[in-house]
Order: structure tokens, then C-alpha cells, then sequence
């Protein structure tokens, strides 16, 4: 039988001292795959580091602390994180615990299909937002369901940040983004454009409870509509690498799959 690939997650922080043992105990209790952390801190004083620290030093052996090697900025943290992985399925989540984890473990059976990106989606059926600022509430809507209704992006959330790629996808596709969350948007999208299998499930986003949030609508506007209009471009000729899977016919998640599975 194939080895099950392990599943990585990366978490950027910034001073999220006060949300990471919730997170911790979450991702614990809520995601039955095996899995190990990289937490990407972008300075030494960042009061996440400490916490950390303590519960590694009582005995979890899954934590791994790694510094922001392109400088300061969400962005640089999930570059850094999913650069340090060579294979198998990456998870990208925030420390805010604004993301329901409970869906990760279905995210992973979607990768073991086949699927190299499985987003987690806010506006499908099934989904939802709880909170947050208007207007990015509005953005975030308009742009993922607009790529889906007309470009065929096989997701209604391309912009959430809250999605699990393989990383010798993303190694492949090769990072561009520099600012704000729009890593997420520009992987989305280069990977409809290059053939990679993409598969969404609905997922819950709370506003954040703890903490200060470093969205910047405006700030990061031109950004997220460079990846948005690249969308439009047409797709390679030539079709991604494709890894072994079982049925992997549909975008949307099915209770039951049929056929060999890679995992």
C-alpha cells in the first residue's frame, strides 16, 4: 500500500501570544491526520515565540518555530512556510482562530483523491462568514464568485486564505505576491491556468475575538486585482503533472469516493 503523506501546516503569526494555545488545542483536538507545524514569526520579540517555546518544552514534538526569511508581512510568513516543505499536502491557516478546523481533515481525503489545491470556501453551499469588515465581506464575495461564474475558477472563495496545496505545486508555480493576503488569490489562480486539479468544501470564517488584524483593505487593492484580471488569461496548452489519485471527477467534495486513493 502507498505511505500516507504527511500533511504540514503553516501558520504566520504576529504577536498572537494570546490566541496560540487555543489554536494549538484546536488543531489537537479538531484534525485526526497526523500532522507537524511550522510556526513563521517575522521577529525575535513576537510574543507568539514564548508560547511556543513553553508547549514544546512540555513535550509536543509537532511544533516547529521558523523565522520569516523574506522580511516582515503575511505574505512572506506563508512563503517562507511553504517553502521549508519539499512534498505532500501544506495547510495554510491563520492564528486568529477565525478558520473551522474540523474541515481539514476532509480537505486532506480531497488531496489523497488527487486534488492539489482544496479550498476552503466561504460562499458555497454550506459555507459562511460571521463578522468582519464590510467592505471586505463585500470584496471578498464579489471577486471569488465572479471568477467562478465567469472564468471557471472551480471555486466560489479564491481569495480565503484557508487552503491545502501540494507543495510540489506551488514549488512549481513559483510565488510572485508581495503584500497582504494575496498569496492565496495568485496559487488560485496560477493553478487553474496551469491544469492542477482544484476542489473546494464549505468552511466557516469567524472575525477574530483576540488580537489586532493587519487586513488593509485599500493598501492591498491593487494586488488582489492584478491576480484577479490574470485570471482571465488563457490557460496553458501544456497540462499539469498529475499524481496518482482515485476519482477525481468532481470540484465539489462527495461523501464517498471511488477507486485507488494515494493516501
Amino acid at each position: 500500500m502507498p505511505s500516507t503523506p504527511p500533511l504540514t501546516i503553516v501558520i504566520p503569526v504576529y504577536n498572537e501570544g494570546a490566541n496560540f494555545r487555543a489554536l494549538w488545542a484546536e488543531l489537537s483536538e479538531g484534525i485526526r491526520t497526523p500532522f507537524t507545524a511550522l510556526v513563521v514569526y517575522d521577529f525575535d520579540a513576537d510574543n507568539t515565540v514564548p508560547v511556543a517555546q513553553e508547549i514544546i518544552a512540555a513535550g509536543e514534538t509537532r511544533i516547529t518555530l521558523l523565522k520569516n526569511a523574506y522580511g516582515r508581512g503575511v505574505t512572506n510568513a506563508i512563503k517562507t512556510g511553504l517553502e521549508a516543505v519539499d512534498s505532500g499536502p501544506v495547510l495554510v491557516t491563520m492564528a486568529d482562530l477565525s478558520d473551522e478546523l474540523t474541515t481539514v481533515d476532509r480537505m486532506y481525503n480531497l488531496y489523497c483523491r488527487g486534488y492539489d489545491l482544496v479550498c476552503g470556501s466561504r460562499y458555497m453551499p454550506g459555507g459562511r462568514l460571521i463578522g468582519g469588515p464590510f467592505l471586505k465581506q463585500l470584496m471578498s464575495r464579489t471577486s471569488g464568485l465572479t471568477l467562478h461564474w465567469f472564468r471557471g475558477v472551480p471555486t466560489h472563495d479564491a481569495t480565503n486564505s484557508f487552503k491545502l496545496y501540494d507543495a510540489q505545486m506551488v514549488h512549481h508555480l513559483k510565488v510572485e505576491s508581495v503584500a497582504g493576503f494575496e498569496l492565496g488569490l495568485e496559487l488560485t489562480v496560477k493553478a487553474f491556468l496551469n491544469g492542477y486539479r482544484i476542489a473546494e468544501i464549505p468552511s466557516v470564517w469567524r472575525d477574530r475575538t483576540a488580537g489586532t488584524s493587519r487586513f488593509r483593505v485599500l493598501h492591498w487593492l491593487p494586488h488582489y486585482l492584478k491576480w484577479y484580471f490574470y485570471a482571465f488569461r488563457p490557460k496553458q496548452q501544456t497540462r499539469a503533472p498529475q499524481r496518482e489519485a482515485g476519482n477525481v471527477a468532481s470540484s465539489i467534495e462527495k461523501p464517498q469516493a471511488s477507486g485507488r486513493t494515494k493516501c
